[in-house]
């Protein structure tokens, strides 16, 4: 499970590769991932600058308590706030720059695939990734939601909070990431499902990966391309393993 864990980050670090052999194919994807940024600027920068009001907002019951408690426990509450809008926000970023720029990402999951050998016959519809893109938002508001109540439980509510952050939005990254190569190659909603399951240490590994790398100032602008190469590296790989396996079975 480690070993799967660090294939998945290596296939990061091999979409990252990709800016060296195809520095025009992976430019095409900053464009939007800075529009989006911006967006997601305009709107994180006045949530930071609240979260004080926010946590008095959130702990009235403890405007009688006394110094440090009072401060600890609002300071504790605001960061709480903070990581489940960064849950929130990876998944809108994601769902954001690949519906602003479908037709760039396309190119460079497409070029990924010609780079690496056959190239799938398939397509994808501009509909299907607005669909896939709210569905992206909605899971990332309940894991955000999730992350604020678990980051509610006195004392270990942070680290946990942090933790099932990284674990839920990194599965959730990986698993849009890879729709367009696996939605090429034909695969149905449950297909995709089960071949994601059966890598789920290794997607997850990835996803964990693309969210730290998004949670680096301006990280997210030149992970972006490097994430769409890498999870149409992991796509092939899964699929690929899968169909080894059937053929076994």
């Amino acid at each position: 499970m480690v070993r799967e864990f660090g294939l998945g980050v290596s296939t990061l670090l091999r979409g990252f590769s990709m800016w060296k052999s195809h520095p025009r194919l992976l430019a095409l994807g900053i464009i939007p991932a800075l529009i989006a940024g911006a967006v997601l600027l305009a709107a994180l920068i006045p949530l930071g600058l609240s979260l004080g009001a926010i946590a008095d907002w959130m702990t009235p019951f403890a405007d009688g308590w006394s110094a440090p408690w009072q401060g600890m426990l609002r300071f504790g509450v605001g960061a709480v706030v903070f990581i489940a809008a960064l849950a929130l926000s990876a998944a809108v970023f994601t769902a954001l720059t690949l519906m602003i720029g479908d037709p760039f990402y396309q190119r460079i999951w497409r070029g990924v695939e010609r780079s690496l050998g056959e190239e799938p016959t398939g397509d994808t519809s501009f509909a299907t990734s607005i669909g896939e893109g709210l569905r992206l938002i909605v899971l990332g508001v309940l894991v955000a939601l999730v992350t604020l109540v678990i980051g509610l439980i006195p004392l270990l509510g942070g680290p946990l909070a942090t933790v099932t952050n990284l674990l839920l939005s990194g599965r959730l990254l990986a698993r849009e990431l890879t729709g367009r190569a696996f939605d090429a190659r034909g695969l149905t909603t449950y297909s995709r499902s089960e071949i994601l399951a059966s890598g789920r240490a290794r997607v997850i590994g990835f996803g964990v990966a693309t969210q730290l790398c998004f949670l680096v100032p301006l990280g997210a602008i030149i992970a972006m391309p490097a994430a769409v190469a890498g999870s149409t590296m992991l796509a092939r790989d899964l699929a690929a393993r899968s169909a080894v396996t059937e053929h076994r079975a």
